[in-house]
């Protein structure tokens, strides 16, 4: 056996064996071995959900080989691509042929198919999750067989399928045109931002902001299409606010904050005022993602968005009022709501709600007091992140999935993409 350990190192599992495919063929072969040994298969992404979705004492397989554009259609925006490219690989090669994705998260690490099975998000009021992209895919099943889900009830499972479906080869995306972002950063008043939160997220494609701990300003960060040519950042300022002081003195930082907790509250003002502010113009992945370099756990919910400033509100109001000891930050962004069965944002326009602790310091009495408040405000967890859901609340807060338990029962009876963790969302 060998371990395998996530992005924040915090979940981990010993396999009983793991490989690594290359082509759908060589992970039909291997998903087809291990269903006739009797193990159960977890297909593992790039490391970065904070949830035990992956952990298995089964076969785990790595896809880091499946990375290519298979089928490009510029015309229709329709792009089949391999699931284990990443996000960063997948916009690289987009823009070669003037394409895009319209929405991303703000990091890029994560593989296509991964980014899908956890219901991964960006922000902006009228723009979904990226799975909402998905056009089909290519599905492995237990004996080895490949299966083209392009529509039905099956489609709106497969948008946020948790890994439960089957082995995923290709996934289908409808793109956009490349085009070009403003990115501003703004250091606001929190009680300002909160008031005018509608507000900031209309008037913007893309709004989020973020507030440290025991501080009063919130960085409000907007994203606005244009038609100017890019103005990127210079090198030198990449290399001195984004990789020297945004992740290794602040990770310096967050270290002493961690040998000594009394320091939170001055780090939090002093990150609060040297925030970078800015503005610039480039491609639009190279403006949605930045290096996320420092190690920390998160739990992340999605609320209904009028919901969202009395989220953030109550998180913030919990922090100070329990003296807990966390320095990062708590983020806030914005989504449109779509159809998939089990999207956090099913059925209704959302607010996530962010919160992180660093890594090595106690992160389960902030996780759990937030999340009592978040799921009294109605909000559902990302799947990628941490969170206590079980089978009774899944059913709860999912009006369709018993539709996708009957998908489920189609596609793999016999559970072989199981694990403890679906075990205990889904029953």
């Amino acid at each position: 056996m060998s371990e395998w350990r996530n992005w924040a190192g915090d979940q981990v599992c010993q396999p009983v064996a793991r490989h690594s495919a290359s082509s759908a063929g060589e992970l039909a072969d291997i998903v087809g071995t291990a269903a006739i040994d009797g193990h159960q298969v977890r297909v593992r992404g790039s490391g970065h959900s904070f949830s035990p979705a992956v952990l298995t004492d089964g076969v785990l397989v790595d896809v880091d080989g499946m990375n290519r554009i298979l089928d490009v259609d510029v015309a229709s925006g329709l792009v089949r691509v391999e699931a284990g490219i990443t996000l960063r690989d997948l916009n690289e090669q987009l823009d070669t042929l003037g394409l895009a994705l319209p929405n991303l998260g703000d990091i890029d690490r994560q593989t296509i198919a991964g980014a899908i099975a956890t219901g991964t998000h960006g922000t902006g009021a009228t723009l979904p999750n990226i799975s909402a992209q998905l056009e089909a895919l290519d599905l492995i099943a237990a004996d080895g067989t490949t299966t083209t889900i392009d529509g039905g009830d099956d489609l709106l499972a497969a948008r946020v399928n948790l890994g439960a479906l089957g082995a995923v080869a290709t996934v289908t995306l409808r793109t956009v045109p490349a085009f070009v972002l403003h990115r501003t950063d703004e250091t606001m008043p929190l009680d300002r931002v909160l008031e005018g939160f509608d507000e900031h997220a209309d008037a913007n494609d893309h709004f989020e902001f973020f507030v440290f701990p025991y501080a009063t300003t919130a960085l409000t960060i907007r994203r606005n299409r244009t038609d100017a040519e890019p103005a990127p950042r210079g090198r030198l300022h990449q290399l001195v606010n984004e990789e020297l002081i945004g992740n290794r003195v602040a990770d310096l930082l967050l270290r002493l904050t961690r040998a000594r907790p009394s320091l939170i509250p001055r780090f939090s003002a002093l990150a609060s005022r040297v925030m970078d502010e800015g503005d610039y113009i480039d491609k639009s992945f190279r403006v949605f993602a930045s290096p996320r370099e420092i190690r920390f756990t998160e739990m992340e919910y999605a609320v209904p968005r009028a919901k969202g400033p009395e989220a953030v509100r109550a998180v913030v109001d919990l922090i100070e009022r329990e003296q807990i000891a966390v320095a990062m930050p708590v983020e806030c962004r914005v989504v449109a709501g779509d159809d998939a069965f089990l999207s956090p944002a099913h059925g209704r326009d959302s607010v996530y709600i962010a919160v992180h602790q660093y890594r090595g310091m106690d992160h389960e009495a902030y996780f759990q007091a937030a999340e009592e408040i978040l799921r009294d405000l109605g909000g559902r967890p990302h799947w990628g992140k941490r969170h206590t859901l079980d089978a009774v609340t899944t059913a709860e807060l999912y009006p369709r999935l018993a539709d996708f338990l009957a998908v489920r029962d189609r596609l793999d009876p016999d559970r072989v993409f199981g694990n403890d963790w679906t075990r205990t969302v889904l029953g």
